[in-house]
């Protein structure tokens, strides 16, 4: 069935989470071993942690980075690449920050966090790769503190990220879930979007999700990136 609106669908949208990216290794946020666990968020990820906790702000950051070095995406993600190549999907948003749909070759990804793969200065905006957090310049020229180019606590998501977010779910004829509990707002609104505007929506994730009751498929308790190996093998792809 999948496979069929996939090869139907003239505006296909992929929405992922956390999910996906733990398949390939990077921890999570909010579990027994995810990167909160008995830490507080505030201290250490929040416009307050770095401009008054700036050591510790670092650390966590650099820790994150370091964790990402050795990552490699999933089968799941070469998967959605080829998709890209030779379907209508159209765009990936995506709460993960690590850059792995980028890794894989994908580019048309709406990060609604934005990424850790590179850092900017929060006076000036320029751009600089993570390699000054391993080298301790922390600086610019501008003498502004250089910070990760994440959305931290106590900071809004970029309008224009939405709006473009938005936007593709309104387009979308069919919508596929990955990998998120659909509980984190105003990402969760995007699928309810898609739906209202007529997609078809498919939520494949471990647990079950507030949202499963308004999909048209729902596939829980299997890997992403096996189910997406299964479906593709159905599309003859290569």
């Amino acid at each position: 069935m999948i496979a069929t609106w996939l090869k139907e669908s003239r505006h296909i949208v992929i929405f992922t989470g956390a999910g996906m990216s733990t398949e390939s290794g990077v921890p999570d946020f909010r579990s027994k071993r995810g990167l909160w666990h008995g830490k507080d968020p505030q201290s250490l990820a929040s416009t307050n942690a770095m401009k008054h906790n700036q050591k510790e702000f670092v650390d966590f950051y650099r820790m994150r980075i370091e964790a990402l070095l050795n990552v490699q995406p999933h089968n799941g993600y070469n998967i959605l690449t080829t998709w890209a190549k030779w379907l209508q999907l159209k765009s990936i948003i995506t709460q993960n920050t690590d850059g792995l749909h980028e890794q894989a070759g994908n580019f048309n990804v709406i990060p609604l966090h934005g990424t850790i793969q590179q850092l900017h200065c929060h006076s000036c905006g320029n751009v600089f790769s993570t390699d000054r957090y391993f080298e301790h310049r922390l600086y610019c020229a501008c003498e502004g503190f250089i910070r990760p180019s994440v959305v931290l606590f106590g900071e809004s998501l970029d309008p224009q990220v939405l709006v473009t977010a938005e936007k593709e779910a309104q387009q979308s004829d069919l919508f596929i879930v990955l990998g998120s509990s659909l509980v984190v707002s105003p990402a969760n609104s995007f699928p309810n979007i898609a739906k209202e505007h007529g997609a078809k929506l498919v939520i494949i994730n471990h647990d079950p999700t507030p949202l499963d009751s308004i999909a048209d498929v729902v596939i829980n308790n299997r890997k992403i990136g096996d189910v997406l190996r299964d479906i593709s093998e159905e599309l003859s792809l290569k």
